[in-house]
């Protein structure tokens, strides 16, 4: 398993009955996991001193019950990135911890790559990702479908000083940007990608996981430069492990590149037990 565990202001303290006890900053919240199927002792005083906790409703979607004063929004640093944090209707806060492992593999290949790499980041969610190939000097293209979540990558960029950087900010269904970029004849020297498993574009175009990734990997082989270095798959669907993220990777870019494939759970490290959370895998062709 790699590990996300670089982190300073951000930790995973415990892990108990679908829950996770954590510390964004200063603030602790508690959030639902399902995989936590665990009911080991809360003895961790944090537990009952939380700024906020959420719910999830039968119905679907949830709230935050708040027990302390929770501030609409706050900052995160990781490395010289800045996110700002925002406590949000679907449990999450704009970041997903785990993926810094992520982020660490690209930085370290933009930055001991010979020229400057161009890197398309798909459903690239706040761009966190985006910011890390930024910092290491790469020019990127951050697409995601989502209008809220592109003006909050750009937020991000802001706050760590990286919004004059070259990058270009796209508002399209990922699907749709490739297969545009591929009759256009434009390359990229890595790609990272994060489907969800269900989602809509901006047109109301329909993504489902298991029906369309295999075709759209193909598809983005296409527009990845004789060059490349890279691509990062990552996926939070449980029906989707990571050696079959793997096999696709193998059979579709290997016989096409060469080069190698590897794939692993993704996970942080938890305080009080000294054990790691699996949190999604990753698929990784170099």
């Amino acid at each position: 398993m790699r590990i996300s565990s670089n982190w300073v202001d951000y930790e995973l303290i415990d892990t108990s009955c679908g829950e996770r006890l954590e510390r964004w900053g200063d603030i602790i919240l508690i959030r639902p996991d399902p995989q936590i199927i665990w009911n080991t002792k809360r003895e961790n005083p944090l537990w009952k001193q939380a700024h906020a906790k959420y719910h999830r409703s039968n119905s679907g979607g949830g709230q935050w019950q708040v027990f302390k004063k929770l501030p609409q929004q706050w900052s995160l640093k990781y490395g010289d990135l800045v996110f700002n944090v925002k406590p949000m209707g679907f449990k999450h806060t704009g970041i997903f911890p785990e993926q810094a492992t992520n982020w660490d593999f690209a930085s370290d290949i933009i930055k001991n790559a010979d020229r400057q790499l161009n890197v398309l980041n798909l459903f690239g969610y706040t761009g966190c990702a985006t910011l890390a190939c930024l910092n290491a000097g790469a020019k990127v293209c951050h697409v995601d479908a989502s209008k809220g979540m592109v003006q909050w990558a750009k937020e991000n960029a802001v706050s760590s000083n990286l919004s004059d950087r070259p990058v270009r900010w796209l508002v399209d269904d990922c699907m749709k940007f490739v297969a545009r970029e591929q009759r256009r004849g434009n390359k990229y020297d890595g790609i990272i990608m994060d489907p969800p498993s269900y989602g809509r574009g901006p047109g109301g175009e329909v993504w489902k996981l298991e029906e369309q990734l295999y075709s759209f990997l193909e598809l983005c082989s296409t527009i990845l430069s004789d060059d490349a270095r890279f691509f990062i798959l990552n996926s939070y669907t449980t029906g989707l492990p990571p050696s079959v993220m793997e096999y696709m990777l193998s059979t579709i870019i290997v016989k096409k590149f060469g080069g190698s494939v590897s794939s692993s759970e993704i996970g942080l490290p938890v305080t009080d037990s000294g054990l790691v959370l699996p949190c999604g895998s990753t698929a990784i062709w170099k």
